[in-house]
């Protein structure tokens, strides 16, 4: 979801920073950005972007959605997207506070069964605002759930969660520090729709998607949107299956297509007096909380980057085999959604397409390596005492898995020096005095580690 650990950090691109404003985007620029991307990149399977403002816009398509019909990838079709779930999650909780059926600062408990015990940390409780800022003190993961198998939300039941929270210790008060939590979501909607006595799909749809015009948005597919569903693809690009959120839904479990999305995004980001939900999105952004990164605050739900002389709010999204982002420029008062059926993230595309201040990741030129040298770096590498970076080659590519982790590709710049484009790292493989690979010199987050070759 949203960051997945990778190695010594988090998955990210770098997104370098362009002084002044540039000209708005042509159809020709967002394609070629898109084609890169795909072609030489080697980051996508199929992207469609959408650029707006609040009287027009425009969609860009490029690559194979995947499904067996024979129909281009277009602005309708169906991609998952991931942790934007937890944005319609917290315009949920806004519109339920608009009604008055629930409170900001109810705590969590109030809505449980009396069974459930939830965790508080001196005598603070969790409150809903509290689920909604990412700053609850739950953990992003339960511990309780295994992280295996093609979908791995799928088997995670509500007696494991209400068994987890009933015997988690809290690290910190609730309210007082950020941490991103797809728990902490899941557990939102989940109280959203014991309060109001429904699934939380049906809930959603009601509240939220009807009154948006949001036709293309649910969990369940209906016949047309499976007609129109992109097939996944993980980061190496290889077939993935689609993920199921039977417990934890308003982490993750919505699918869209860029048609509704950018519906979405205006109405939050164009929202005129009387506009269905405006006083329910208004409350997304009263609240902002501090994060982790001194340019970057937190909603409910949204996040706000500062950067380029603008405030970005936006939120993005990552499943097994789709990568989506939404957002607008405050500044600017331009929307973006880009929307991938490859596990690889397009963050600074969605951010480059709402204000072209921000610029598009650069990497290195990829230059052509024997096979046969690729065989010879296979093998295991301790990164760690209880960390190892296992490197696999395959029909003239090379791969990546840290333990525990997915697989990436590695890129060559040079026959033995290899980067990443899902994370700022780099590996050299070095030989010893008769020729035979003995190490990988790993290069991240501004620090070297000799990784010595397992036997």
């Amino acid at each position: 979801m949203r960051r997945r650990e990778l190695f010594l950090g988090a998955i990210s691109t770098v997104i370098a920073a362009i002084p002044a404003r540039a000209e708005p985007l042509s159809d020709a620029d967002v394609l070629a950005i898109l084609k890169d991307r795909i072609d030489d990149a080697r980051q996508g399977v199929g992207l469609v972007a959408c650029w707006f403002d609040s009287g027009r816009h425009r969609i860009a398509a490029y690559g194979q959605p995947g499904y067996p019909k024979d129909r281009a990838l277009d602005g309708d079709t169906v991609f998952e997207i991931g942790s934007i779930t937890k944005v319609f999650t917290a315009l949920l909780l806004t519109e339920m506070v608009t009604r008055g059926e629930v409170a900001l600062d109810d705590p969590v408990a109030k809505y449980l069964p009396a069974s459930v015990t939830v965790p508080s940390r001196n005598g603070r409780q969790i409150t809903l605002l509290d689920l909604a800022t990412y700053t609850s003190g739950l953990p992003r993961m339960p511990d309780n759930m295994l992280l295996e198998g093609v979908s791995p939300f799928a088997t995670y039941t509500t007696d494991r969660l209400y068994a987890f929270l009933s015997t988690h210790a809290l690290r910190f008060e609730p309210g007082t520090r950020y941490e991103y939590s797809n728990l902490g979501f899941g557990l939102l909607g989940d109280v959203l729709a014991l309060r109001a006595g429904v699934s939380y799909e049906d809930l959603l749809v009601a509240r939220v998607c009807t009154p948006l015009g949001l036709n293309d948005t649910r969990i369940t597919l209906t016949d047309s949107m499976r007609q129109r569903l992109a097939l996944g693809h993980a980061s190496t690009l290889s077939p993935a299956a689609n993920w199921d959120f039977p417990t934890l839904a308003g982490t993750g479990a919505l699918r869209s297509t860029a048609n509704d999305m950018m519906k979405f995004v205006r109405a939050t980001c164009f929202a005129e007096a009387g506009a269905p939900l405006g006083p329910a999105i208004e409350l997304l952004l009263k609240t902002r909380r501090p994060t982790n990164a001194a340019d970057t605050k937190v909603g409910l739900g949204w996040f706000l980057l500062t950067g380029n002389d603008d405030v970005v709010v936006s939120k993005d999204g990552m499943t097994g085999g789709y990568a989506a982002f939404a957002g607008y420029s405050t500044r600017l008062k331009c929307g973006a959604v880009v929307l991938s059926n490859a596990a690889n993230s397009m963050n600074d595309i969605g951010l480059h397409l709402a204000n072209p201040a921000f610029g598009i990741a650069q990497y290195p030129p990829v230059v052509d390596v024997d096979p046969t040298v690729l065989a010879s770096y296979e093998g295991v590498y301790r990164l760690a005492p209880k960390f190892t970076l296992t490197i696999r080659a395959s029909a003239g590519r090379l791969f990546v898995r840290g333990t525990g982790q997915p697989e990436f590709e590695l890129f060559p710049e040079s026959d033995n020096r290899f980067f990443m484009r899902v994370v700022d790292a780099q590996g050299t493989f070095l030989r010893n005095k008769d020729g035979a690979v003995d190490r990988l010199l790993w290069h991240q987050g501004g620090r070297y580690r000799y990784c010595p070759r397992e036997p």
